[in-house]
Formats: structure tokens, C-alpha cells, sequence
């Protein structure tokens, strides 16, 4: 049995030259335990031109993969490269296992760019608390920190804290949640000097794919300086955990997910689609496959920032029918939608924003209690329970039309829609 003992959760470095030595020696996966820290074997020793190549679209799969939540990720990605180096092609098995490891970190890598938060110091430093469900802080941060371009920030996780300044990024242990934003300013007061002299550069990140940032056009609003309370809304996380067993209509019968909305509690605009998509089943967070990406791409334009939005659902269980190894979505019937409205009800009691958008005629129907028209309704607020409502199409209504020319125009007009919205909320 050889022990190999790596420098972090993320260590790409140590991780891919143990493996490249113990495939070379022919090693099997089950003589070798991976670790993180602590006592370590010596590796077997390689010839001066030995080496092997994997292909790129492969290296960049393990590094996403090794950077979720799993302690098993070490092994099974070294199983991928071993069987693909032995084969000429990876393990099926292990193929699959990474490739969901792989969604679920770019699923928090995007939850991380798009709900990350910072509170302004008097010194100028931005700082923030954040809790991640994977190791992704590492391989973000250099696009985060070129966000405020010649600021200071500080962004201290469970796992580890980084820093960003005229000394480049470095990385510290990380520090237990706060309780509140004072806590998190008086935690720095406090260590926030010993935290900068303990840090050490942070290490080179995995080779993972990149989701680049465009630049921010000149008449769109810099990322906003604020931060997330460091905790959920106690009765909205009570709320999701019970609505895991919810059995009030036949869709939670398909053995998909709750998937509760998030945001921050004090939004002032929530967005309502219609229900959780195969992906958002899978990772547990709403709004982050295809549909989601393009709603981004619309809130950005729209210039507002998901970051201040709370996004959500009127059904929170994925509604499908199974389909030569797929799964296909189904839209929810009325009753299902007024069954699921106990949930919906339960965030807006208690977030209460301001403004409701509604993605589409399911969330339109939920709201509203009746068949809507999205096509005559659309873009034009109304008055719903205190608040102000309006209803737009939902996104995945444009990845479905088939001509570029009609995509195009109805992505303009709920760009448009968002904006009218986004209005509405600051004068709310």
C-alpha cells in the first residue's frame, strides 16, 4: 500500500505528478490511499523521458473534479487517467462519476461568482464571508479579485481564506462562521493582521475550464460592495429540509430534489420561474443550466445583478418523464402548481419583496391563480398583494425557438422587461 499525501484539497500539482508515477510504475488504484496531509510513501522513481499524454478535454474534466467536496475524487480521477492511459480510452464508469463531480463544481463555481459579497472597511479593504459546497474559492480567485481592480479584498471561507493585494493572492487557514456582519468586522479587527502575515501564495489552479468575465461597459454599474448574511433565513432552511419530503402533489413521487430559491434576505426583486430543470435537480440550486445561463446573460444586460436578486421557483420538485436514458421535462398541471404554492408562499412571507418577476405562464399561474397570456401580458406592472408584479417569458422559452431573428427579438424584450423591473424595485 502506498500512502500519498497531498498539500491540499486542491493540490493539481501534487495530485497529477503522483499519479503520473504511479501509472508509469503500474500501480493499482487499490494499493494506493490518498490523503491530505500527514506521513507519505516514496513515489516510484521515473526514467528522465517517461511520461505520457492525456488529452486536454480530460485534464481539464479531473480539474474540475478535484476540486468538489468528495474525499473518494482523488481516486476515482486517478482510476479515469489510469484506465484512459492503459485503454486509450477512460473507464466509462469513472468517466460518468467525474463528469458529475465536474457539474456540480461548475454549478458552485457559478453560485460563488454570482452570490459572492463584500463588506467595505474604512481602510478600503473589501471583505466577505462565504461558504462554498466545494473547493472552488482557489480557482476563482484571481477572476474575483479582478473585479475591483486596485482594491484590497479578503475572502475567508471554512476551507481557507484568500487574500488579494499589491502582493499578488495569497492563502490562509480559513475561520468558522460568523454570526453576523459585525462578527465577521470584528473578527478582522481582531486577527485580520496575524491572517495576512500567516498567508502564503496561493497555489497555481487546476487546469480547469475557464468562464471568463467580459469586461463591465462603461454605463453599467460596478459589482456590488455588499455582503450576504452569513447564515440562511432559519425558517426558509427549515422550509427546503421539509419540502424534501413533500408528498403534496405526484411530482415529488419521481424521487427529484426540493429546490428551494436563493438570495439574499433583503431583496427587493424576486424572480419566479417555473420549476427546477434536469440540472437544477441534480445540483440542488435553481436557475443554473442552460435556462439560467441565459437568464445571467439577460440580468446582466438588464443591469442587475443576480448577486441582489432572490431567485426561486412556483414548483420545487423537477417534473419529467424518462425517456431512452433521459429525462424530459414535463410542465406542471394546475394542480401541482397550486399544491406547490404552500412552499412559494413561505419565501415570499418571508423575504417580502418589493417586486415579483414572473418567468412565464407557470409562475404567472401560481401568482395569479389563473391561465395567463404571456404574450398579450407581458411587460406591463401590475399590482399584486402590496407589491408590484410583472410577467415576462421564461428563458427557456428562447432556447427553444428555432429561428435566430425571433430568439434575438424576444431576448431584447425581456431584457427589457428586467430593466422595467429593476426600475420598479429601486423606487419600490
Amino acid at each position: 500500500m502506498i500512502r500519498v499525501a497531498l498539500a491540499g484539497e486542491t493540490d493539481w500539482a501534487g495530485w497529477r505528478q503522483a499519479t503520473r508515477a504511479l501509472v508509469l510504475a503500474g500501480i493499482d488504484a487499490a494499493g494506493i490511499v490518498w490523503q491530505v496531509g500527514g506521513p507519505a510513501d516514496a513515489l516510484p522513481g521515473l526514467a528522465a523521458d517517461a511520461g505520457f499524454t492525456v488529452p486536454r478535454a480530460l485534464l481539464a474534466l479531473a480539474g474540475q473534479a478535484i476540486q468538489a467536496r468528495d474525499p473518494s475524487r482523488f481516486d476515482l480521477l486517478f482510476r479515469l487517467i489510469a484506465s484512459a492511459h492503459a485503454a486509450g480510452a477512460p473507464d466509462p464508469a469513472a468517466l460518468a462519476a467525474a463528469q458529475a463531480l465536474a457539474r456540480a463544481v461548475r454549478a458552485d463555481t457559478h453560485r460563488l461568482r454570482t452570490q459572492l459579497r463584500f463588506l467595505p472597511l474604512p481602510d478600503g479593504r473589501l471583505l466577505s464571508w462565504y461558504a462554498p459546497a466545494h473547493f472552488v474559492l482557489a480557482a476563482n480567485a484571481a477572476l474575483i479579485a479582478a473585479r475591483a481592480p486596485g482594491r484590497a479584498l479578503s475572502i475567508a471561507t471554512p476551507d481557507l481564506t484568500v487574500h488579494a493585494d499589491a502582493d499578488g493572492l495569497r492563502c490562509g487557514p480559513g475561520i468558522d462562521a460568523p454570526a453576523d456582519d459585525a462578527a465577521l468586522v470584528g473578527w478582522w479587527r481582531a486577527q485580520g493582521s496575524a491572517a495576512l502575515a500567516v498567508a502564503t501564495p496561493c497555489p497555481a489552479p487546476p487546469p480547469a475550464e475557464t468562464l471568463e468575465e467580459m469586461a463591465r461597459p462603461p454605463d453599467r454599474p460596478a459589482l456590488a460592495a455588499v455582503v450576504l448574511p452569513p447564515r440562511a433565513d432559519p425558517a426558509l432552511a427549515a422550509a427546503a429540509a421539509e419540502a424534501g419530503a413533500c408528498m403534496r402533489c405526484p411530482i415529488a413521487a419521481l424521487g427529484t430534489s426540493a429546490v428551494f430559491g436563493e438570495g439574499p434576505s433583503d431583496a427587493r426583486l424576486m424572480l419566479i420561474g417555473e420549476q427546477p430543470g434536469d440540472q437544477e435537480d441534480v445540483i440542488g440550486r435553481p436557475f443554473v443550466g442552460p435556462a439560467g445561463q441565459m437568464l445571467d446573460r439577460a440580468l446582466e444586460e438588464a443591469g442587475l445583478d443576480r448577486r441582489l436578486l432572490y431567485v426561486t421557483n412556483a414548483v420545487k420538485h423537477f417534473k419529467f418523464v424518462a425517456r431512452g436514458g433521459r429525462r424530459i421535462h414535463q410542465s406542471p398541471e394546475a394542480g401541482e402548481i397550486e399544491a406547490c404554492r404552500f412552499w412559494l408562499e413561505q419565501e415570499l412571507t418571508r423575504l417580502d419583496p418589493r417586486v415579483l418577476v414572473l418567468l412565464g405562464g407557470s409562475a404567472g399561474r401560481a401568482m395569479l391563480g389563473r391561465p395567463v397570456s404571456v404574450g398579450r401580458e407581458r411587460g406591463r406592472p401590475f399590482a399584486l398583494g402590496g407589491r408590484m408584479a410583472l410577467l415576462t417569458v421564461h428563458p427557456s422559452f428562447l432556447l427553444r425557438l428555432p429561428d435566430a431573428a425571433a430568439q434575438a427579438r424576444e431576448y431584447a424584450a425581456m431584457v427589457a422587461d428586467l430593466a422595467l423591473a429593476g426600475r420598479l424595485a429601486a423606487t419600490a
